[in-house]
């Protein structure tokens, strides 16, 4: 035997190799046992998320809740022949049922924003609905992790932290703000820009979720890429503006709900992986974080784990371009994590549940 065809041996038996441990995991992922809760099922994001959700192999039970109209969708996603056996709960006197022994509650739930709504009109509706929701979770399994897709995300997420926080339920490796989806845009952008495989792109999106607070890393790109100025620029404003690019789209009939639902599938898996003790699970994601001094929440790298966030990693390298977005975007995003604070702290909204459905 020559020495090519031993290596093309070798290699083979390694790659049969890396199959079995491939299959052996999911098999014992797919057997633990794991509830998945969807509030605001019945929804534009919520509706694609479910069945997203019921197509996981790692869940094992699919609680579906909204105001109305959550059995009909629980009805049509529970005929699909995968292993998550669905629930449909509407009605707030049903929200505890639904939310019952939950290891992770997705909170799609609230109106989307639309042509001419300001951030202050969205904040002021969705606000009551997060609070509502979350002290549902606080009362019912306090234990879930809990990713909040919910806009504004930058006030929702410390919105949900103050009233985990009276209810005496609070741990923040457990609470996550869902930015997936810019990690998805700057991929996909940069992908087209460049002419690659968009699957075979990865680079971390920094801050917060909304316009100027959003900050792709394209400097940590891989592969490694060349951007001049103008086209650095672009991307970097075409991931901020994403939402915006797609309520244009759809003249003002409806935002990022297929996009959106998918992301929230991706950032699921990867916490249910967590959960199930996958090592080196990596994802940017908005959590209560030290990492840049004077604000306390803000998204980037964390490494997920059996209790939710392991580790909170740290920014890395950033060019001059970078630094300058994040200066930028500070005060911005401070206000916007104060706002959601002073919201529960003084007493504001709470019956704000009606308007869930989108």
């Amino acid at each position: 035997m020559n020495f090519r065809a031993a290596g093309i041996l070798r290699a083979t038996a390694m790659e049969a190799s890396r199959l079995v441990l491939r299959r052996a995991f999911a098999r014992s992922a797919s057997s633990a046992k794991r509830k998945v809760v969807i509030l605001g099922a019945n929804g534009g994001i919520g509706q694609p998320l479910s069945l997203l959700m019921k197509l996981s192999p790692l869940v094992s039970d699919l609680g579906l809740y909204d105001i109305v109209g959550t059995p009909g969708v629980a009805a049509d996603v529970s005929h699909v022949n995968s292993r998550a056996q669905v629930a449909g709960f509407a009605g707030e006197e049903n929200l505890g049922k639904c939310l019952k022994d939950a290891d992770l509650v997705i909170i799609p739930a609230g109106v989307p924003r639309k042509p001419g709504m300001d951030r202050d009109d969205l904040f002021n509706i969705n606000a009551g609905i997060v609070q509502t929701l979350c002290a549902a979770v606080a009362k019912n399994c306090p234990k879930a992790l809990v990713n909040i897709i919910s806009n504004p995300v930058n006030s929702t997420v410390p919105i949900a932290a103050e009233v985990f926080k009276k209810s005496g339920t609070y741990d923040p490796s457990r609470l996550f703000g869902v930015t997936t989806l810019d990690v998805v845009r700057a991929r996909t952008f940069l992908a087209s820009a460049k002419k690659l495989n968009p699957s075979e792109v990865d680079l971390p999106v920094i801050g917060g979720h909304a316009g100027a607070t959003i900050l792709p890393l394209f400097s940590q790109a891989s592969p490694k890429v060349s951007l001049s100025t103008k086209e650095l620029d672009a991307l970097t404003k075409r991931t901020q503006d994403g939402g915006t690019e797609v309520v244009k789209a759809k003249a003002g009939k409806g935002s990022a709900t297929l996009s959106m639902a998918y992301a929230g599938a991706l950032f699921a898996e990867a916490c249910l992986k967590g959960l199930n003790g996958v090592n080196n699970v990596i994802e940017c994601t908005y959590v209560e974080s030290s990492v840049v001094p004077g604000l306390s929440f803000f998204s980037s790298k964390v490494r997920l784990g059996k209790e939710g966030v392991d580790e909170i990693l740290e920014l890395g390298s950033l060019s001059d371009y970078e630094q300058k977005g994040l200066e930028a975007m500070k005060d911005e995003l401070k206000k916007s994590i104060e706002k959601g604070r002073k919201f529960v702290q003084s007493g504001g909204g709470g019956g704000g549940g009606k308007k869930k459905k989108k």
